[in-house]
């Protein structure tokens, strides 16, 4: 995802983390597909999540913001707050994205904020709110992730990530 050098994130998060030997900026990102679309976390909690995203190089044969790219942008917010939500013990798994597309973007930067909309011991629900550069509505999002155990094998994952 870029640069996370900036993220905050809750202290006894970090600590509940640090302890674990995880790297948290590395651990909560999208990954490749987050760095090739320039996606960064700006701030992180279970109640909160806030990122941002280029438009360009991120558009649609018309120039316009890709509905994929927004997609993208509401699946990593979600996924980072019910990550934080499930815990150090926890992974969460989307299996519901819904998006609606409200109007077209050209340029400048747009910003996701997930917020919780169900917070529950086996699944977690967020809404996403993207905006552009002005504030106005680009997208609404709705993610679901299943909330499961973390599994031996999985640790594997999480090292690579951090």
């Amino acid at each position: 995802m870029g640069e996370q050098q900036h993220v905050k994130f809750p202290q006894e998060v970090i600590d509940e983390y640090a302890a674990l030997g995880v790297d948290l900026p590395a651990l909560f990102s999208a990954g490749h597909l987050g760095t090739r679309m320039g996606v960064q976390i700006v701030e992180a909690s279970a109640e909160r999540v806030v990122g941002t995203m280029p438009v360009e190089g991120n558009t649609q044969p018309y120039g316009l913001l890709h509905g994929g790219a927004s997609a993208v942008l509401a699946e990593t917010l979600g996924s980072v707050g019910s990550m934080l939500h499930g815990g150090s013990s926890k992974i969460a798994v989307g299996v519901d994205l819904n998006c609606t597309h409200h109007r077209g973007v050209r340029s400048g930067l747009v910003t996701g904020v997930a917020t919780p909309v169900h917070r529950g011991r086996t699944t977690a629900t967020y809404e996403i709110v993207i905006s552009d550069e002005e504030g106005r509505r680009v997208c609404s999002a709705r993610l679901t992730c299943l909330l499961r155990d973390v599994n031996p094998g999985d640790a594997a994952h999480v090292t690579a990530a951090s």
